[in-house]
């Protein structure tokens, strides 16, 4: 099974990225591809910018990503209660290639953030409008106060409630 697995974040120290990393490597006899989303970063979208570039290669290669692989895990970023504005200018832009982006693969969806909210807020957004985009949500998990429960020098979740949630979630890809 293939595991494209990524962070909702363009920052280069994602915590977002080190859980969904974690998370991707949990999925038993999986080849697990960890993305980057800054090597798919565009103009800000607009109609305007549409017209005059079409669909951006890079858009057409996060999409083509997403199709080959057998199952999706994201794990989300909030700034400001949304969407990192990296994210959502990339889903913008391959939305228009095609509205079900997630093309009907198992995906988990994470988030997670230094403090107790645990980006809840984005991943229910994200949750809520994945069906509309062809998403195949097998978990929503929100992982709070990051530093606390996950131990960044050997990349490992240390809480046990949490990793069973996480374990448990894996395996319904």
């Amino acid at each position: 099974m293939k595991v494209l697995a990524f962070a909702a974040s363009n920052s280069k120290n994602s915590i977002n990225k080190q859980l969904a990393t974690y998370t991707a490597n949990l999925v038993e006899n999986a080849q697990v591809e960890i993305l980057d989303i800054n090597d798919y970063e565009m103009p800000i979208f607009s109609e305007d910018r549409e017209k005059e570039l079409g669909q951006p290669a890079q858009a057409q290669a996060f999409y083509k990503k997403l199709g080959e692989a057998d199952a999706i895990i994201i794990s989300f970023a909030e700034h400001n209660g949304s969407y990192t504005a990296a994210y959502k200018n990339l889903f913008d832009w391959t939305s228009r290639i095609d509205m079900k982006v997630f093309q009907n693969k198992p995906m988990l969806m994470l988030a997670t953030s230094p403090g107790p909210g645990g980006a809840g807020s984005v991943l229910a957004a994200a949750s809520g409008s994945a069906p509309y985009f062809a998403a195949d949500v097998k978990a929503s998990i929100s992982i709070p106060s990051f530093y606390d429960n996950f131990d960044v020098a050997t990349g490992k979740l240390t809480n046990p409630e949490l990793i069973d949630k996480l374990v448990t979630a894996s395996s319904l890809l």
